[in-house]
């Protein structure tokens, strides 16, 4: 896999870099109320595959900016260009560049690359997790009333407003506090270094969360969806997505069993 690991590499560095030369120089355009795309989103996607074809053409991917290549290789690139193109169209400097690569269903490489602040995750199956190259763990917070969470609200949400107001009431008054900074990938790493100790959002898609599962899997903590079960299925990662140090994981189950009742 040692291939694989540098090409992941080099598409987290290349991509980051066109990501930052475009910062503030691009317009955005709407595929949802919600939910922008910017040309730099196409940019770095672009950059990413070129990469990918040139080095594994044998390879399927799976990219948000209507990227797909399903030919039914065991082996599958997930792609998040930008993860938080809302924060990088406002110029606002919380974003990241998101790769994977799985076999089959399994997540093997995972890599996130925090573009402002040169923070590079990394993760191979079992062999941990790193950024900027040193090993990374979860937090020992064993309490949620300890315990500092990070969320994010789904792009489709008019429809949804009260049960998902509903749940972030039950979690701000049961954890120390709440954070909503608009990258999922980075929310998940965060939690990976400890920063968070727990995060939940629901109607995510596998480029936003692949990565980042392995990634905070490696370094020691939980992924989940809300019932606590894992997932299985590639094409269903990020549907619900409760993630933690593991220490916490039950309560957080609890707390959005309580909205089911």
């Amino acid at each position: 896999m040692n291939k694989e690991f540098s090409v992941l590499q080099e598409c987290l560095n290349a991509a980051g870099d066109v990501a930052r030369r475009r910062l503030g120089r691009v317009s955005y355009s709407l595929k949802g109320k919600a939910n922008l795309v910017t040309q730099a989103d196409v940019a770095c996607q672009k950059t990413i595959l070129q990469i990918i074809k040139k080095n594994f053409p044998e390879h399927d991917f799976l990219a948000e900016e209507n990227g797909l290549k399903n030919t039914g290789s065991d082996w599958k690139w997930v792609i998040d260009p930008i993860d938080g193109t809302t924060n990088y169209a406002h110029t606002v400097p919380h974003f990241s560049v998101s790769v994977a690569l799985a076999h089959k269903n399994d997540i093997v490489l995972g890599g996130v690359y925090d573009v402002c602040m040169d923070e590079l995750f990394l993760a191979r199956k079992g062999k941990g997790a790193t950024l900027n190259g040193k090993k990374i763990h979860v937090s020992r917070v064993r309490k949620l009333q300890d315990a500092l969470l990070v969320t994010g609200f789904p792009y489709e949400r008019e429809k949804r407003m009260d049960e998902l107001l509903a749940r972030f009431k039950r979690f701000i008054l049961s954890c120390h506090d709440v954070r909503r900074l608009g990258s999922a990938a980075l929310d998940m790493c965060w939690v990976a270094a400890g920063r968070f100790d727990g995060y939940w959002e629901d109607c995510l898609n596998p480029w936003d969360i692949s990565a980042g599962k392995l990634i905070l899997e490696e370094a020691g903590g939980k992924v989940t969806d809300y019932r606590g079960k894992k997932w299985s299925r590639l094409d269903t990662f990020g549907a619900q997505t409760l993630a933690s140090n593991g220490k916490i994981h039950r309560e957080m189950c609890d707390i959005i069993k309580e909205g089911s009742l």
